[in-house]
């Protein structure tokens, strides 16, 4: 299984605005042992989510789940149309919140009632819905 985590500039931190992410940390889970990081992606700016028109394969489609700080709701939509969790965490550590993921104890998000706001006005003008 494949988990996806939404990195910051230093590749170290676990970011935010999944549908505006352009890197991420994969990787690899296996049973009974704590995942190990497969691969770095970085994407061009047509295939970050917010701008991908979900026309055409993905470089993250075949993951299980794609973990971020903070995501709008229609990301969270797209990700489920295409069979891929979207989870939250206020975990800043990427291995960490891929383990905690599989272990079902990934830290919920911070509260972000001003960015929660933004999303949802980005997303009445997004063509994404």
């Amino acid at each position: 299984m494949k988990i996806a985590v939404a990195v910051g500039a230093d590749w170290n931190r676990t970011a935010g605005h999944a549908g505006q992410c352009r890197r991420w940390l994969v990787f690899l889970a296996q049973p009974d042992s704590p995942p190990t990081e497969a691969t770095r992606v970085e994407l061009p700016k047509e295939l970050v989510f917010h701008h991908f028109k979900d026309d055409r394969p993905h470089p993250l489609g075949d993951v299980a789940v794609v973990i971020a700080a903070s995501a709008g709701e229609s990301f969270k939509r797209r990700m489920e149309k295409r069979g891929i969790e979207a989870a939250l965490t206020a975990e800043s550590d990427p291995a960490k919140a891929a383990a905690d993921w599989l272990a079902h104890r990934l830290a919920p998000p911070k509260p972000r009632p001003v960015g929660e706001l933004l999303c949802k006005v980005r997303d009445l003008f997004s063509d994404h819905r």
